[in-house]
């Protein structure tokens, strides 16, 4: 049924389902990292904003990633090296995360696991946006399903082994698919690779690479998107790490409860992200996006005043489905309106704004949290989205024919 939706025969998305793979891989180590926290932190006796500047450090190598990570896929065109690259060394910087003792030992191994995170997507991005011209909403966003599956599966997974396991034991094995999935793209695509590089329109000289950078910093349509989406990319990673301690510290939830609730947030977009996706194709990037940025506001705030761990699973479930189902469409958006000899670099700069706006909300969160508590903190992802909502509507679409 997909395939109609998109106007294209899924057996010609093997790349797009291998890409998506990988891409689970990548979500199932931050995953895993998020799952982890509430009970490393009681372990280590860490409080919220100790708790929360962890995973700002992963942001803020995420956003450092960013600086090099464009210009190496857009002059290089090596994207499937670059891609299972990016998964080896973050599977190890999680085994990494497996021997600590102390807030201290962290550090190094989320900074890891942050700059490889950001790695993959310019790689993975530019690759099926150069593959699949026609149906980009469509590819991109089964290649957003693939992560989808990475933060459904990765969760439980951590959550059945922390049952029966420590923390550390947990990180330690939750860190062994990634290296099965790295080797699978390295023999499904290998090949590929040297193809989708030739067709490329990569860059003669650094002097024209640095120019094509210098219009796309300046490009107003482009920033306001990467802005519209660093306030979405907010309310999202703040959910993200303020979700599980809520379960755990307010609503005494078990570790498999946790496990679950993490994979009910994002198991609607299983079915939601590849339509958004294949709609944005027909009608346009921006209706589909401000439809899905009033949505999440709605649902946030309405989670504030859920009373019981199961209601506020339940809506965090509704929240998922709308609020990952867009993920792949503001992609899809920033290459429709970047050059495609930029679109590596064009990514570096959308996820770099994402990683820059992100990096501080879970140690302010969690000063926030401490001083005033968790609920005060989905009042301010509420606003944070609902920014995002009105930028929307400032953004220019993009021409039909920069999408085909």
């Amino acid at each position: 049924m997909l395939h109609r939706v998109a106007g294209e025969h899924l057996r010609g998305q093997t790349a797009a389902f291998m890409m998506g793979l990988g891409h689970g891989a990548t979500h199932w180590i931050i995953a895993t990292v998020y799952v982890l926290i509430p009970f490393l932190a009681k372990d280590l006796g860490l409080n919220y904003a100790q708790a929360g500047a962890l995973v700002s450090l992963f942001h803020a190598a995420a956003f450092a990633a960013n600086a090099g990570s464009g210009a190496i896929v857009d002059i290089s065109g090596r994207y499937i090296r670059i891609a299972c690259a990016s998964l080896v060394i973050g599977a190890l910087a999680l085994i990494g995360v497996g021997f600590g003792n102390a807030m201290s030992w962290l550090v190094l191994p989320i900074i890891v696991i942050g700059l490889t995170n950001n790695l993959w997507h310019p790689a993975a991005i530019s690759y099926l946006s150069i593959s699949y011209p026609n149906t980009r909403g469509f590819a991109l966003s089964l290649h957003t399903l693939g992560a989808t599956l990475g933060d459904i599966l990765g969760p439980l997974s951590a959550g059945f082994l922390l049952a029966s396991m420590s923390w550390q034991s947990t990180a330690l094995v939750n860190a062994l698919p990634v290296f099965a999935v790295a080797l699978i793209i390295a023999l499904a695509l290998g090949r590929d690779a040297t193809a989708s590089g030739a067709n490329h329109q990569r860059q003669t000289s650094s002097s024209s690479y640095l120019q094509g950078l210098k219009s796309l910093a300046t490009d107003r349509s482009i920033l306001l998107l990467c802005t519209m989406a660093g306030f979405r990319s907010m309310t999202q990673n703040g959910l993200l790490v303020f979700l599980p301690l809520y379960l755990v510290n307010e609503l005494s939830a078990t570790s498999v409860l946790v496990g679950f609730a993490m994979m009910a947030i994002q198991a609607g977009a299983i079915i939601s992200g590849p339509l958004a996706g294949a709609w944005s194709d027909k009608v346009g990037r921006k209706p589909v996006i401000s439809l899905g940025l009033i949505g999440t506001s709605v649902c946030i705030f309405a989670m504030s005043w859920m009373v019981g761990a199961y209601a506020f699973i339940a809506m965090g479930a509704l929240l998922g489905f709308i609020m990952f189902a867009i993920r792949p469409v503001i992609h899809g958006w920033t290459l429709d309106l970047a050059p495609p000899n930029m679109s590596g670099s064009a990514v570096s700069l959308l996820f770099a704004t994402q990683s820059a706006m992100t990096m501080a909300v879970p140690i302010a969160g969690g000063l926030i949290a401490d001083q005033w508590g968790l609920n005060a903190v989905f009042y301010i992802l509420t606003a944070t989205v609902s920014i995002a909502a009105l930028m929307s509507f400032m953004i220019p679409e993009a021409k039909a024919q920069s999408r085909t």
